[in-house]
């Protein structure tokens, strides 16, 4: 015989047999299912609807006691007759109990059975409190004053959506419907939006024994190793375990939890994978966020700097007929991202939308836009103008694009930057959402062209990285007259973000030349002059031949017939990554140095 002992406390842990308070719950079940299977009740993702069916379809009668201090208490009422009345033995034998919702209301009940008066009787209130889902089952309505009508209740619920995570479908979702059904007749929400389950960077649900709980405030805040450590020791956890979580501590976090702020972690939690997949929350990740939001604020600051003191944003049909290229791409751009975002939230995909956000941002705005008119903005003349207007109504759209995920970031630069007269929101939280009604400027012929370009700048910039030379003189030759035209008129712009000495647009093939293919009427010449080909190829191929071999050596460790058996998860998924990228480093490489070979 083994005798349980409790492992936080030591005490002898002793099973107890007690009469307990069921609820039938079939009927309610089949409510439930009817209103999903006829589209009444959507829930998301889809894949939780078969979740819904097994638990609703097998489910069984609902014990509702729990034997707790605390809690709302089960309204039922024991029946007994006071002393000296001649049914006194007979009420006792037959257990009786009544519900109410009082006192009063359950004696009033008894004494109606009974046929006696109330004066006879003696009710005692069962000492067992509601199952903590039976209440929370009732929230929905009960916050609105239910079961008395009032103004809130007839206001406010239903509501439109709940968002919950989807280990708790059954435990609270299912019987909020139920309930909902049962004593109001009608559901109490007409969504339901079920987020992932975060786990640590690993995969591990998070554990206090295994130390690798994160608290967010510490993610938002910062938090050293050693405050990490001197919290364990206020926690119950045998001297093992805490020695335990130390280690896991010192691996996941040698130099702690560094301060990113809550814009980073919420909008982190919201790139995470497609729906329905656990998040493996990796504080290196936030952190790498937080770097985005620093990438924001520049961007803003850099504008501002850009604006006169006296600035006022012009109408956008003013400032459409004089654009540049590059401004009608930019446009073009966050046109596109709008939409986007705007279907994201419809199909509730945030991945989709932080995914869009980002690259708008980063790519398409600070790495490419804000680039390519830094000079233009130190003249003092139309086009500047006109380019000023354009930065500025992006910076604007963008930052009520990011709103949601960055509260904070948003609202604080959004009260720094020049309004437009027709708009005078206090805030950026009751600013309009950026539409593609506001926004219709997308042209994707445009977008491809430009796309072309900046495919001919990231060429220039890996062979001015691999060939270890920092400027090149390039030469584009295009037999298609309408991209000619276009190129034509962006070579500045390729020449100052490829940083290259020289970008000209030839009509035909220059001799000594390094030659890709852009496109089928297009391709790229670059001088070897300045490129000591021989020197250049021997290292590119001892690179090759380095990287080629450790590539062979973890696809050796992974054809062993053991190898899935015997060898960690975080090992393989460690490999299969390093694989991943020394096939890419070696495609590259190869490339460069074929390249290199024709050219000689």
């Amino acid at each position: 015989m083994v005798v349980p002992v409790c492992s936080r406390s030591s005490d002898i842990v002793e099973p107890l047999l007690k009469e307990q308070w069921f609820a039938r719950c079939d009927n309610l079940a089949t409510q439930a299912i009817a209103a999903v299977e006829s589209g009444e009740l959507s829930i998301c993702p889809k894949m939780h609807c078969k979740t819904w069916q097994h638990w609703l379809l097998n489910i069984r009668d609902w014990c509702i006691s729990r034997q707790l201090w605390w809690g709302h208490r089960i309204p039922a009422y024991r029946v007994s007759f006071r002393n000296g009345h001649p049914k006194n033995r007979k009420a006792d034998s037959e257990n009786m109990w009544v519900s109410g919702r009082c006192y009063r209301e359950a004696l009033e009940k008894a004494a109606a059975q009974l046929n006696v008066n109330g004066e006879h009787l003696e009710l005692t209130q069962d000492d067992d409190v509601l199952d903590t889902w039976f209440s929370s089952a009732l929230f929905p309505f009960a916050v609105h004053g239910w079961p008395s009508q009032t103004d809130d209740l007839d206001r406010f619920y239903p509501s439109t959506l709940l968002e919950t995570g989807h280990d708790i479908i059954f435990f609270w979702v299912a019987r909020m419907v139920m309930m909902g059904q049962k004593l109001t007749g009608r559901l109490p929400f007409k969504e339901v939006y079920l987020h992932s389950m975060v786990r640590d960077a690993h995969g591990r649900k998070m554990s206090k024994s295994l130390g690798n709980v994160i608290d967010p405030v510490d993610v938002i805040q910062g938090v050293s190793l050693e405050d990490l450590h001197a919290r364990l020791e206020g926690n119950l956890l045998d001297p093992a375990e805490k020695e335990r979580s130390r280690r896991g501590q010192a691996a996941d976090y040698p130099r702690g939890i560094p301060e990113c702020g809550t814009d980073a972690l919420r909008f982190t939690l919201c790139t995470y994978k497609a729906q329905g997949e656990d998040v493996n929350l990796d504080v290196n990740t936030v952190q790498t966020y937080r770097f985005f939001c620093n990438k924001i604020w520049n961007a803003a600051l850099f504008t501002m700097n850009a604006l006169p003191d006296n600035f006022e944003p012009s109408p956008m049909s003013e400032m459409l007929a004089d654009c540049s290229i590059m401004d009608q791409w930019i446009l073009s751009r966050l046109s596109d991202t709008t939409a986007k975002i705007n279907s994201g939230f419809q199909g509730y995909d945030f991945p989709i939308i932080t995914s869009a956000i980002h690259k708008f941002w980063v790519q398409n705005l600070c790495d490419v836009y804000l680039e390519s008119i830094k000079l233009s903005l130190r003249a003092d003349d139309h086009r500047t103008v006109v380019s000023r207007n354009v930065l500025h109504t992006c910076v604007d759209a963008g930052l009520r694009l990011i709103s949601p995920f960055m509260p904070y970031l948003s609202e604080e630069i959004f009260q720094r930057l020049p309004r437009r007269p027709e708009r005078e929101e206090p805030s950026i939280c009751v600013a309009p959402y950026p539409t593609t009604e506001e926004f219709p400027m997308f042209d994707g012929s445009l977008e491809e062209r430009v796309a072309l370009s900046l495919d001919i700048v990231n060429r220039i910039r890996s062979i001015q990285k691999e060939f270890g030379i920092p400027k090149l003189s390039s030469h584009i030759v295009c037999n298609n007259d309408d991209l000619r035209g276009v190129l034509s008129q962006l070579c500045p712009t390729m020449t100052t973000l490829s940083r290259c000495r020289k970008l000209q647009m030839t009509n035909q093939e220059p001799d000594c030349c390094l030659a890709t293919t852009v496109a089928s009427d297009c391709a790229l010449f670059v001088e070897m002059e300045d490129i000591d080909v021989s020197r250049i190829l021997e290292r590119l191929q001892a690179k090759l031949a380095k990287t080629n071999s450790s590539l062979k050596k973890i696809e050796a460790q992974r054809s062993i017939d053991s190898y899935g058996e015997k060898v960690p998860q975080n090992i393989r998924e460690k490999h299969d990554q390093q694989v991943e990228v020394l096939q890419a480093d070696s495609a590259k490489l190869g490339a460069a140095v074929a390249m290199l070979k024709t050219a000689r």
